[in-house]
């Protein structure tokens, strides 16, 4: 409890305002590296994911290259891209291994969306004379948004969980503070800028579900009755 609390006094110390990396620069730093690598990836990910989702094809290809880049262990990719483009160009080497992080998830939400779809429903839109892009965007992009919204949501919880990584060459963060913590066994440090990792994700996390609620059509939403299980009703008394 005395190092929970250590940590808690360490996270709000006024020394965290000044030194060479403030914490309000460190957790800007964290967030950055997130949105940039999310952004990026669902520029990438979602018009690919949409277009094998629409016309059924390239999906085998999409899961393999997606279990591939899951496959990759980002810290190895950021230090090898570090060490093979240089010092110069180090910010865009650990991007780069944020987006291929990122992709799989967005992909996948994008893709799983559009086959989640009732075929009925895109029949009955072509039968009263939709065009293939009204169809997209009309029926298939609102009722696809659930899922992709989701793989966007998973996939920012990943990379904000990852970018502490970055630390590693020398792109700041709050990961600078847990490394900087394990090299001077300063355990509070260590836990408190842990605790600020794990708050962020929590953060994001609900700024997606809210997201979510606002974004996705109402018509979309399956009501909370529909989504309970069968089993987790509670049954009828018995006469």
């Amino acid at each position: 409890m005395n190092l929970f609390a250590d940590a808690i006094a360490w996270i709000f110390s006024p020394d965290r305002l000044t030194g060479s990396l403030p914490l309000p620069v460190a957790i800007g730093q964290h967030l950055a590296f997130t949105f940039g690598a999310v952004l990026i990836a669902a520029i990438i990910a979602i018009p690919a994911g949409w277009a094998i989702g629409h016309t059924g094809r390239g999906r085998e290809f999409a899961v393999a290259l997606s279990g591939a880049a899951r496959a990759i262990p980002t810290l190895g990719l950021v230090v090898l891209l570090y060490l093979l483009v240089g010092v110069a160009f180090k910010s865009q080497a650990a991007v780069f291994a944020f987006v291929i992080l990122a992709i799989p998830s967005i992909l996948a939400g994008a893709y799983a969306g559009f086959e989640a779809i009732d075929r009925s429903v895109i029949s009955a839109a072509r039968a009263v004379g939709m065009t293939p892009w009204q169809v997209l965007w009309k029926v298939e992009v609102p009722l696809g948004l659930p899922l992709l919204i989701g793989g966007i949501r998973a996939a920012t919880l990943q990379v904000v969980a990852t970018v502490t990584i970055a630390t590693y060459v020398g792109l700041g963060g709050l990961g600078f503070y847990i490394l900087q913590g394990i090299q001077v066994r300063d355990t509070a440090q260590i836990l408190g800028a842990s605790i600020l990792v794990v708050a962020l994700a929590l953060a994001l996390d609900g700024l997606f579900a809210l997201l979510q609620r606002v974004i996705v059509p109402r018509g979309v939403r399956a009501p909370a009755s529909v989504r309970r299980p069968r089993s987790a009703q509670t049954a009828p008394a018995p006469s």
